[in-house]
């Protein structure tokens, strides 16, 4: 490779941190990458670190000693996430999404993956001083959110099942009760997918009454995992109470009316 000027190397630096978020990489694997001294990479790292924190893009966090280096860490100012929360607010508020029964239809929202890479790092920025080992999530609306997350924190995400999957072999299985329908059904998380005393995130889609939280928290205390945080991208404002008492939303829906074909839903600032 020819010799990069610097505004190319700081272009090139900024795509493979940015596309890893969380990944350490040594300044070891830059300097052969690009053919730069170390004195050199590290000034180019100031330069993009003070740029993104300038414009609420995130920071690029250096790691000292032998086994360190530099990560990008997708951390959103308060500000920029309540602006892209009031904007997602007003996407979900349109009265085209009201279902029948006094549903709201998210699956076009939850499958955009621009909105979903925002969320994972919205989720990233209130949970990182948690730090969680997995992220979990129950299979299916939650994979895109909880996926996104993952990549966030870089770290493996686990995705509870609704009955057992053969292909996955041997599995730890309970059943739950539904908070709203009160309904009896059941979900399973394959025996190797996370070792004993890992510390979990959950994230999902959405919660009324948090009965499938609860069951995540039951099946979670069944294979010996530690549930440190659980966030939603929307939660109810009624039931108050839930059957779980620690978790965030990032969005209260306070009301569906049928009638008046309106949707309340706003940020939980």
């Amino acid at each position: 490779m020819s010799k990069l000027r610097r505004t190319e190397r700081i272009i090139a630096l900024t795509k493979v941190l940015v596309d890893s978020p969380g990944h350490l990489f040594s300044l070891n694997y830059f300097c052969e990458l690009f053919g730069a001294a170390k004195s050199t990479l590290s000034e180019d790292v100031l330069t993009i670190r003070q740029v993104m924190l300038e414009f609420g893009l995130g920071n690029l966090e250096t790691v000292s000693g032998a086994a360190g280096g530099v990560r990008f860490r997708p951390f959103q100012p308060e500000q920029v996430i309540g602006d892209f929360l009031y904007e997602l607010a007003g996407k979900l508020a349109t009265p085209d999404r009201i279902i029948p029964g006094g549903f709201l239809y998210m699956t076009d929202i939850l499958f955009t993956p621009e909105l979903m890479v925002r969320v994972g790092e919205i989720f990233f920025t209130k949970f990182a001083h948690l730090t969680p080992d997995y992220v979990m999530t129950v299979e299916t609306k939650g994979i895109p959110l909880a996926f996104m997350t993952a990549r966030a924190f870089d770290l493996p995400l686990v995705i509870v099942r609704q009955g057992n999957k053969v292909t996955e072999g041997p599995s730890v299985s309970i059943s739950y009760v539904t908070g709203s329908a009160k309904r009896i059904q059941s979900m399973s998380l394959p025996r190797r997918a996370i070792p004993a005393g890992s510390r979990v995130l959950v994230i999902d889609d959405f919660m009324k009454a948090g009965g499938t939280a609860r069951g995540i928290l039951d099946l979670a205390q069944e294979v010996g995992v530690d549930i440190v945080g659980t966030g939603v991208l929307v939660g109810t404002a009624e039931p108050r109470v839930k059957l779980v008492r620690d978790y965030l939303p990032l969005l209260v829906l306070h009301e569906v009316d049928q009638e008046r074909k309106t949707i309340d839903i706003r940020p939980a600032l």
